[in-house]
């Protein structure tokens, strides 16, 4: 089982940060051009794709037998170690590459925003921009991207296959 977990959530992890990285290096050559958020969730989607592929796998290691409960759990693994390189990537890119990508996202997003909604878009950015200021909430808000998508999947895999 752990090398199910550790071989699909690698493979998952990869795939998400390359397309993180290919739209770090979008955005950072193209400031004022913003990268198609779709893009970011269809590759989240891909890396769990590994989650469904493990969760079969450990079905078939397991004589075609699988609980709810255990390919849930098999599921979920392989979604935090998706996520937890995912967030290594991203740790890597932003204090190493990209220290002022709060600063660019915000710019980018509050030159195309709405004028009525300016006020209240102008106060959220600053609300991000401190929270970068503190690493823990960086991982956490990173986490927050791709872990709740990690979720369901492993939810919605493990109704699928599991059987009895």
């Amino acid at each position: 089982m752990n090398n199910n977990i550790i071989k699909n959530g690698i493979l998952g992890g990869i795939v998400v940060s390359i397309v993180m990285i290919g739209m770090t290096i979008y955005m950072k050559a193209n400031p004022d051009n913003e990268p198609n958020a779709i893009i970011g969730f269809v590759s989240m989607f891909l890396a769990f794709i590994f989650v469904i592929l493990g969760i079969k796998q450990q079905r078939e290691a397991n004589n075609g037998m699988l609980s709810f409960g255990k390919a849930f759990a098999t599921g979920l693994l392989i979604s935090v170690v998706i996520s937890i390189i995912y967030v290594i990537v991203w740790l890597i890119i932003y204090y190493n590459f990209f220290p002022n990508f709060m600063e660019q996202y915000s710019a980018m997003v509050l030159k195309n925003t709405k004028p009525e909604e300016l006020a209240a878009k102008t106060i959220e950015m600053n609300q991000f921009k401190e929270w970068y200021k503190n690493p823990v909430m960086v991982i956490l808000l990173t986490l927050m991207e791709i872990l709740p998508i990690g979720i369901v999947v492993s939810l919605v895999g493990a109704l699928i296959l599991k059987k009895k």
